[in-house]
């Protein structure tokens, strides 16, 4: 038998299985040309249905096109970074048989490739267009198996960043199977009167070369007929992700194991995490103008998760935290007590840890002003940040708290921050946010930092601090607050 991976021993001790796409698809970093991979045979075929129905609501038309991109040879990737913010996304599709660069601009964020699909809609038996569409397409969206001897599951996200702040992602469809491309990004419904319909969808001709496709292959033609609304049925769903923080976990707390009943053997040589900090973003003063709201992430660029078991002290809403080594075969080699976890009743009402992050406010010359009353956290990986890294988890745990942060009555918990990911908080909570009622106006700095006490073991702490630059101004519920940008980021004004 084979011996065990890292990836399989840490699915079975209930921490997230990482991404297997390097041992199930063997991609290279030899660039192909555009006419060899159209030579080779597309690597991705557009499917739409012939027909569809499709219900009206005051003029606006509901429908499900269906339009899904399969992958009939081999499994397909496409590989996204850039290198600071102030440069673009630089993207390339991979096959077992090598990869094959994107056309610049191919993704303007990590949404998905942009303007992928083209749609127009006509009515049955006329030339004329009534709509024009551009959509953007995420190809890691929920996939669905199409071929008998597909494998039965697939390795890929399943979903693409929406965090503004993302530096890498990594989209797939297995070999046999196809993904729906409006799953995340959703289709805005059309504004047509009842009729019959032609709807002719295609993959944007600057993506044929690099996906081998043909006019065969990238175009597909539906009839859709429009009716008065059914009111029994489901509207299409736009793709909405879960993450409310407010209240407990539905689901089971998760089982560490025993506690420790001895010390570790030291500091185990092997993989270990590596935490660093996105710039705050989301930056923005309530409406009375005395605090400065803003959200922060800290994500895992390691190759290994962050794995910390709390163990309940008798008669207390206290946990000792414990961080957890591994080695590459999965086996557990160490590990050391790194702080405590408390029971937040308050908004929350599950497990904290203690040490994870740390909020600070200064001055222009980054001084220490304040720090946010926020302290603690549940570690969940909320955002993919970085799945380009190696040995990132492409198929996280605990991606909107359902598995993570225990119930009341818990004695132990794990909690997991996998490799690419990151755990974000939307400061809006009592307590997330800096008071700043009888602050001066001016320049100050919010500095976002991992591992501040250094209590956790990772490879770099040299990259575990994050500082944004803003200006306050104005006076009383006028007081204004500017943010400096970064690159060509487009920041939220909530998260």
């Amino acid at each position: 038998m084979a011996p065990r991976t890292l990836l399989s021993t840490l699915a079975c001790l209930g921490v997230a299985a990482a991404g297997l796409a390097a041992a199930t698809v063997p991609t290279t970093a030899t660039a192909g040309a555009p006419s060899a991979r159209a030579a080779a045979g597309a690597v991705l075929q557009l499917y739409a249905p012939d027909e569809v129905e499709a219900y009206g609501d005051g003029g606006r038309v509901w429908a499900d096109i269906g339009v899904r991109m399969i992958a009939p040879q081999s499994n397909v990737e496409v590989w996204s970074h850039r290198t600071s913010y102030d440069q673009p996304i630089v993207s390339e599709v991979r096959t077992p048989s090598g990869s094959t660069p994107l056309p610049a601009g191919a993704m303007d964020d990590f949404t998905g490739l942009s303007g992928f699909i083209v749609m127009d809609v006509r009515k049955a038996g006329s030339s004329r267009k009534l709509v024009h569409r551009s959509v953007d397409a995420c190809l890691s969206a929920v996939g669905e198996r199409v071929q008998p001897d597909a494998a039965p599951t697939s390795p890929y996200p399943r979903y693409c960043p929406y965090n503004p702040y993302t530096v890498g992602s990594v989209m797939g469809i297995q070999k046999g199977w196809a993904a729906n491309v409006f799953e995340s990004n959703g289709l805005r419904p059309f504004r047509l009167p009842d009729g019959k319909y032609v709807v002719e969808t295609r993959v944007a001709k600057r993506f044929w070369p690099a996906f081998g496709l043909t006019a065969d292959t990238a175009t597909a033609t539906t009839r859709m007929t429009v009716t008065d609304e059914c009111h029994g049925c489901r509207r299409p769903a736009s793709g909405e992700r879960a993450g409310d923080r407010g209240g407990a976990a539905d689901g089971p707390d998760a089982a560490p194991g025993p506690r420790p009943v001895a010390a570790s053997n030291g500091r185990v040589a092997g993989p270990v995490p590596d935490l660093r900090s996105l710039p705050a973003f989301g930056i923005a003063l309530n409406g009375k103008g005395t605090a400065l709201r803003f959200s922060a992430t800290v994500w895992n660029a390691g190759n290994s998760p962050l794995v910390i078991d709390g163990f309940r002290r008798p008669g207390g809403e206290v946990m000792d935290a414990y961080q957890y080594f591994f080695d590459t075969s999965g086996n557990q080699t160490g590990y050391q007590q790194v702080g405590t976890m408390e029971f937040h009743h308050a908004n929350h009402n599950h497990w904290h840890f203690e040490d994870f992050a740390r909020y600070d406010l200064l001055d222009a010359n980054k001084a220490y002003v304040k720090k946010s009353r926020k302290q603690s956290f549940c570690l969940a990986n909320t955002d993919a940040v970085d799945y380009t890294v190696p040995g990132a988890d492409w198929q996280p745990e605990n991606t909107d708290l359902a598995t993570a942060c225990g119930s009341e009555g818990a004695l132990s918990i794990r909690e997991v921050l996998a490799a690419g990911s990151g755990d974000t908080y939307a400061q809006y909570r009592a307590g997330q946010a800096f008071k700043i009622d009888g602050l001066p106006n001016g320049v100050y700095y919010i500095r976002v930092e991992g591992n501040p006490e250094r209590n956790l073991t990772e490879s770099d702490t040299t990259n575990n601090v994050a500082d944004r630059r803003i200006r306050i101004g104005g006076r009383g519920a006028d007081r204004w607050v500017k943010v400096a940008p970064l690159g060509d980021i487009v920041d939220p004004e909530v998260y």
